[in-house]
């Protein structure tokens, strides 16, 4: 049998799709999985030795050229490798017009959720299989049982199975280390640089080196203020795979509602997410290790009660 999923961003979605795979092999063993995704992420699914190939895309990048001679190529060059062989079926776990339109595009009946349990309704139009999957569940948890039910088996009582594990890197902290992850795409997730400095303290009191993850020039200075405040260490500038890396030896995880934080705890590591300026809701810090997922929508969580927490887990 062979299967195309399609989830192709945001990062922590492309997280909490993993677990649907590992049910899907475990009850089809043998299955080739095939997995479309952006570009930026593709170092996710490499991750999972279920995927026989992964198909990155650039549609965030591709869009704003559509007109140019060399995008179109690349369009192009997709479309082929989409429809180089066909698939048994294609499960679309996105539910977006944009990742239907995709589906589309490969060999084979395309599924996904039905209308009333989909994110947008137009894309069930282009399904050939529906199925429906209640919206209040957790992200993991929806993506599972879209799987179970359209692959034909009981959705499984066993915890959630990321089924993936940490690459080795080039870039290692002088000790035992923990990560932390100031840094977001808007002003307003980030979290006061005084407390990450005392957040970095404490881990330097229990023995552990905190590491400041970054992965621009402004978020570059923020990590190093913050080391240099907490004698935290700031790695090079590191691809997606060599983060990965990082966060699968840290012994533990502080970020906010970022992607590598829910990488980080797909990787059975304690984590902490700090949120904010966002409800983790149905989308929160999931792993089977030790999770905490703190604040929300207009609230931001205290020092007092990171470090609560904190103190939590290295007492565990």
């Amino acid at each position: 049998m062979r299967v195309l999923i399609v989830k192709t961003s945001s990062m922590g979605d492309v997280v909490h799709a993993l677990p649907a795979l590992t049910d899907l092999l475990r009850h089809h063993p043998g299955t080739e999985v095939d997995w479309l995704v952006e570009a930026p992420f593709a170092a996710i699914p490499a991750l999972h030795p279920g995927v026989r190939q992964v198909l990155p895309m650039a549609w965030r990048k591709w869009r704003k050229s559509l007109w140019r001679g060399v995008t179109r190529q690349a369009l192009s060059a997709l479309r082929q490798a989409l429809k180089r062989e066909p698939y048994d079926l294609i499960l679309d776990l996105q539910g977006l017009l944009k990742s239907a339109l995709w589906a589309r595009q490969a060999r084979g009946p395309v599924a996904g959720y039905d209308r009333h349990s989909i994110r947008e309704p137009l894309a069930a139009l282009l399904y050939q299989r529906h199925a429906a999957v209640p919206r209040q569940l957790q992200a993991v948890e929806r993506c599972r049982r879209l799987v179970a039910l359209h692959m034909g088996y009981e959705f499984p009582a066993t915890p959630a199975d990321f089924g993936i594990r940490a690459p080795a890197g080039p870039w290692q902290a002088s000790g035992p280390s923990a990560a932390l992850i100031p840094c977001a795409s808007r002003p307003e997730k980030l979290w006061p640089e005084a407390d990450w400095i005392a957040v970095g303290q404490r881990l330097r009191q229990a023995g552990l080196v905190p590491v400041l993850l970054w992965g621009s020039a402004d978020e570059q200075a923020r990590a190093q203020r913050i080391a240099a405040g907490c004698g935290g260490e700031v790695p090079p500038f590191l691809s997606v795979a060599d983060t990965a890396a990082i966060l699968g030896q840290a012994q533990q995880i502080v970020g906010l509602d970022t992607g590598f934080s829910h990488l980080g705890a797909a990787f059975g590591r304690p984590t902490i997410g700090i949120y904010c300026d966002h409800e983790p809701g149905l989308a929160g810090i999931t792993g089977p290790g030790r999770v905490a997922s703190l604040g929300g929508k207009g609230v931001v969580p205290s020092r007092d009660a990171v470090m609560a927490q904190l103190e939590a887990h290295l007492a565990g």
